[in-house]
């Protein structure tokens, strides 16, 4: 199913003629898609983070337009605008991990329909960066190039804290409780709720504040913290990908020196095992990278441009 989707051009700041479009998977739950107008490089999938939703990812889309390539981003099931999974709209929730790549599927399905013989690249954020990854492994998209900003391929945790958080929600699950918030969590926004002084996202206080006008502009947009059940399903996807056969394209991994919410680590180990990628670490950055001060913005964003144009 395909039909006209709401679209707030006002708030994205990308390229005219951007609109979106509702989509139905193969279990039947909508999801929104955005599109601007496609590029003569060809087109890039935007695979935003949890919590985040097509506009925000406007801005990025206007920069690659510029340089020549077309944009499309996605409202995974749960957030944005797409369905949302619980009787609590703010809660972060999934079935199965594996249920995002329906997702996938459908995008996939739109655009081979709509554009077939497209040239395509990916740009995966965060829990963007999980799911792509997966996509990836299990060959369900075959972009020229893929880049990933800050990808969840395991989660920050404090010393003593994995294991106890994996049991925690192991023990929800199994009590009926998988869609309680995770501790230290809660169902407002972390954006709205926490002062510029004290964020993990950005260093860019304009850029946080744009985010925040976001939602208090449209409150549906924003996502509170992930259940119990999100959390365990995260943790064990992030330890299949780690042993997870890895294909041969070029791939370039972002990630900042003040990175606070992915683990690092996992980053590391990871990239340091696919022969075709590169690391590259953006000194000063938290997690938001292609969302930081300027200078750092347009750091992550060349190289991104220069993965993508070596590819095309």
């Amino acid at each position: 199913m395909t039909g006209a989707a709401p679209f707030h051009a006002d708030l994205a700041e990308g390229p005219e003629g951007g609109h979106a479009v509702w989509l139905r998977t193969h279990d039947g739950v909508r999801i929104r898609l955005g599109i601007w107008p496609a590029g003569p490089k060809g087109r890039v999938l935007i695979f935003p983070g949890r919590t985040e939703y097509i506009e925000k990812y406007g801005r990025v889309a206007q920069d690659l337009a510029q340089a020549g390539y077309g944009s499309v981003a996605v409202d995974w099931r749960g957030q944005g605008l797409a369905d949302r999974l619980t009787p609590d709209p703010m809660l972060g929730h999934v079935g199965r991990f594996s249920d995002y790549q329906h997702d996938v599927a459908a995008v996939l399905a739109h655009l081979d329909a709509a554009e077939p013989g497209m040239p395509r690249f990916l740009l995966a954020h965060s829990m963007g960066g999980c799911i792509g990854l997966r996509a990836l492994v299990d060959g369900r998209i075959a972009p020229r190039a893929a880049a990933f900003s800050a990808p969840m391929w395991g989660i920050r945790f404090s010393p003593g804290m994995r294991q106890i958080a994996r049991l925690m929600s192991g023990a929800a699950r199994l009590t009926g409780r998988g869609q309680q918030y995770t501790p230290s969590t809660r169902s407002e926004s972390h954006i709205l709720a926490t002062p510029f002084a004290d964020n993990f996202l950005t260093g860019d206080e304009a850029a946080y504040a744009w985010m925040q006008a976001h939602l208090h502009k449209v409150p549906a947009l924003g996502l509170g913290g992930p259940g119990l059940h999100w959390l365990g399903l995260a943790i064990a996807e992030g330890r299949a990908l780690e042993g997870a056969p890895l294909p041969d394209l070029p791939v370039l991994c972002l990630l900042g020196s003040r990175e606070s919410i992915v683990d690092p680590a996992a980053i590391h180990r990871l990239a340091a095992r696919w022969p075709s990628a590169r690391l590259q670490m953006l000194n000063g950055a938290a997690h938001e990278l292609l969302m930081e001060q300027k200078a750092l913005r347009d750091a992550a964003l060349q190289s991104v441009l220069d993965l993508f144009d070596s590819a095309a």
